[in-house]
């Protein structure tokens, strides 16, 4: 029963952070709804037992990403609390783009036939892949995405070096 309360108000929390996130027009409000919702996120997956995940969530996430997002917009904007005024146009067509997705993603859901869980398993735990397997597993089988993930976060870090250096006048 109260992982069922603990979900539902995580679900709401997420709902709430992600619109408050579109609907915001100062960069670093926006900022920190992220951080409500990549929370939301992490306790979904401590939910779930995938606590790797939900460590990951915090630290990457949470922690880096999100710091890496707020001083990209403090070392680049003139001003941090600039307002973003989008055009009529812009709005309309990011409202189409959003519903579509939507509309693609509920048509996906409820067209899928998802798998039932037989009468006994219901109780059983599932098997959960300790930490030590996950890491063999990124430097084993999956290290080339592992890396190739890391040189793409290294060429996110230069470009945002890149677009905070003062301009040469």
């Amino acid at each position: 029963m109260i992982e069922a309360v603990i979900f539902y108000i995580s679900a709401a929390v997420m709902i709430v952070s992600s619109l408050m996130i579109a609907l915001s027009r100062n960069i670093v409000h926006a900022a920190t709804w992220l951080l409500g919702t990549l929370g939301s996120a992490a306790l979904l997956y401590f939910l779930l037992a995938a606590n790797l995940l939900a460590v990951v969530q915090i630290i990457v996430y949470a922690g880096g990403i999100l710091i890496l997002i707020v001083f990209g917009v403090m070392l680049t904007a003139r001003n941090p609390y600039m307002r973003f005024q989008p055009k009529r146009g812009e709005v309309l067509m990011a409202t189409l783009v959003a519903l579509v997705i939507f509309a693609s993603i509920a048509g996906l859901s409820l067209s899928h036939a998802w798998a039932v869980l037989p009468d006994g398993a219901a109780g059983q735990p599932a098997r959960i892949a300790p930490v030590r397997d996950i890491g063999v597993a990124l430097l084993t089988d999956y290290l080339v995405p592992f890396e190739v993930s890391s040189v793409l976060l290294l060429a996110v870090m230069v470009g945002a070096a890149y677009l905070a250096r003062p301009e040469k006048r």
